[in-house]
């Protein structure tokens, strides 16, 4: 026998020890192989609308006023070329004519469809043009339309938040009135507008402290803009488009007087924040809301605000509390923003949200169910401004966040017009596998109280899908302040928000031709 044909010589041997690595690294390699066409298989992580998940259809509120828009804006540029001679000076007596209307509304016990509503509406939108282009008054401008929103949110005590005519009525007013003061400091020199803008001081005998030269109290409410992708889906995919993302709870500790955050976060469930852990997050803009002083509740007990505060603390800090990702505002085991707030008040008879939000747009609710979003009609962030209940203290923003918000908007805007049109909420299909390991590890550590790489309570096909969503937005985004910048370097001003929508249709268009 030859020496290499040998059963136990070296080369025999080691031919057997390769023989068998490659048959072991082979099944491996068929494990694996087979894993991962395993872990591609579709479970129904949100492939489709729950049974009964979507809500009957509702009609979502339209504008309708292209052409005066379009107005408005050949107003603005003919005052740019030189036509502020005679406009200025007519200012006084259409500022005294809106101030008038909101005496005679203060005064006067009026319904929602009442026609000096729309007057009013009419009276600052037109004086819009001229305060921005002319840099003229714009702090008299804004603190109008600060007045107005106190006087508006008194009036509507008496009607009914949930029929039509006052939802539209306030919609009209509050939210068209703070879309003209926007415009106006997207326009105007960054030094024209102050990042703090003051409204009614509301009394309140509970603990304060002193933060970003206003007082918060505890019970107030922190209304607020994120500044991802999915904050602008939620601020703008409800019937009545809005402008906030996120509701939090402040607690002011009634020995030190140093204040905390009660939030719910996507990632951790419910949390206590610092101030600044609160403000590390980015925000694209910030509303403080408080409790009127003389609602039943508080008259009986003033400190009504800071019980409930009190209350939400408490449970933050002695248990956990998942994120709601269904939006159920009714089942409080898991608590999304909103409900954070909400539930703290329940309790002491104060009912929230006197207005609840619909999402009934097929596509949207399309696009939401495969996140994990289960009810379409619930507590949005932007619908508590209208709330009677409350008072609008103040508002922080500024022209650089400011007008990212703008931007996102105007995206969201146009993708959303897509979802209506057919577009899915797609994702990478074949990094499902790996999303689906991280998400049991990610488990595993909030088994442990920690954070992983998935939200708890996010399925991996809708941590995908997020992360498609927000790169296409982003994408676009990118795309849209590149046109955003050519239009004012052509016209001499920036693009308004009626010319943002249509440059992010444009955007999106090519965004879609690269693929």
């Amino acid at each position: 026998m030859a020496a290499g044909t040998d059963p136990g010589s070296p080369v025999s041997r080691r031919a057997r020890r390769s023989g068998a690595f490659l048959r072991y690294a082979g099944r491996g390699a068929a494990a694996i192989v087979a894993l991962y066409a395993v872990l591609l298989i579709p479970i129904g992580e949100g492939e489709s609308l729950p049974s009964g998940g979507r809500q009957e259809q509702k009609q979502a509120f339209v504008w309708d006023r292209d052409e005066y828009w379009m107005t408005l804006e050949s107003a603005y540029r003919t005052l740019k070329q030189g036509g502020c001679g005679t406009a200025v000076p007519d200012l006084a007596s259409q500022f005294q004519n809106a101030k008038k209307a909101l005496q005679l509304i203060d005064r006067t016990r009026l319904g929602p469809q009442d026609r000096i509503f729309r007057e009013l509406e009419s009276m600052v939108f037109g004086i819009g043009p001229v305060v921005s282009a002319c840099n003229a008054q714009v702090m008299e401008y804004i603190g109008l339309i600060a007045d107005m929103r106190t006087v508006i949110k008194k009036r509507s005590r008496d009607w009914d938040m949930n029929s039509a005519a006052a939802r539209n009525t306030l919609y009209r007013l509050l939210y068209g009135s703070r879309a003209a003061a926007e415009e106006v400091m997207l326009q105007v020199p960054a030094s024209a507008m102050l990042t703090l803008v003051l409204g009614a001081d509301e009394p309140s005998r509970t603990p304060g402290a002193d933060v970003r030269k206003a007082k918060l109290h505890s019970g107030d409410i922190l209304v607020s803009r994120g500044g991802a992708p999915t904050s602008a889906l939620i601020a703008r995919g409800a019937d009545y488009p809005g402008n906030f993302s996120h509701i939090a709870l402040v607690y002011v500790d009634p020995g030190t007087h140093m204040p905390f955050i009660v939030e719910a976060h996507i990632e951790r469930g419910v949390v206590v924040s610092t101030m600044d852990q609160y403000l590390e997050d980015k925000k694209l803009r910030i509303m403080l809301l408080r409790p009127r002083a003389d609602l039943p509740q508080l008259v009986t007990d003033p400190m009504t605000p800071h019980k409930a505060a009190e209350r939400a603390y408490s449970r933050a800090r002695t248990e956990h509390v998942p994120y709601d990702f269904e939006m159920n505002y009714r089942d409080h085991r898991k608590l999304f923003c909103s409900e954070v707030v909400s539930s703290a008040y329940e309790p002491f008879g104060i009912d929230l949200w006197m207005g609840i939000a619909r999402l009934s747009a097929p596509g949207l609710q399309i696009w939401l169910s495969a996140v994990g979003v289960k009810y379409f009609e619930t507590q949005e962030p932007s619908d508590l401004e209208y709330d009677p209940q409350l008072t609008v203290v103040g508002e922080w923003r500024d022209q650089e966040t400011l007008r990212k918000d703008h931007y996102d908007n105007a995206v969201t805007e146009a993708m959303l017009e897509g979802a209506e049109q057919g577009d899915e909420l797609a994702y990478q299909w074949y990094l499902l596998p790996l999303i689906r390991i991280a998400k049991a590890y990610s488990a595993g550590l909030n088994l442990m109280g920690k954070v992983g790489p998935v939200p708890e309570g996010m399925s991996a096909t809708a941590a995908l899908r997020n992360i498609w969503y927000s790169n296409r937005h982003d994408a676009i985004a990118a795309r849209l302040a590149t046109k955003a910048e050519q239009f004012r370097q052509d016209r001499g001003y920036w693009p308004p928000y009626w010319e943002l929508v249509t440059l992010a249709r444009s955007a999106k268009a090519e965004e879609n031709g690269k693929h």
